[in-house]
């Protein structure tokens, strides 16, 4: 087996949509796997367009756009779910 020639761009590629289906597997656990899923996307929408790939690049904008959305929702519904101290 000879050793894999992979470009930068491949690379970035390869690390975005790795990042993207570690922190989607993490959502569960934290808003913040939420928002870092939407960075995922974001990164892999770069790609798209790096590579000449605009279909894939506009439908991973619209991912980012759509897991953003997803993480304010999380994160106000975590912020009111908080308990308030008691004041005496």
């Amino acid at each position: 087996m000879g050793a894999v020639d992979m470009d930068a761009i491949t690379t970035f590629g390869l690390f975005a949509v790795i990042a993207m289906l570690v922190f989607y597997a993490l959502e569960d656990r934290s808003a913040w796997y939420v928002l870092a899923f939407a960075g995922a996307c974001a990164l892999a929408s770069i790609y798209g367009f790096l590579q000449g790939a605009w279909p894939f690049g506009m439908v991973e904008a619209i991912w980012a756009l759509i897991a953003i959305r997803r993480w304010q929702l999380r994160a106000s519904t975590a912020r009111t779910r908080m308990p308030v101290p008691d004041r005496q």
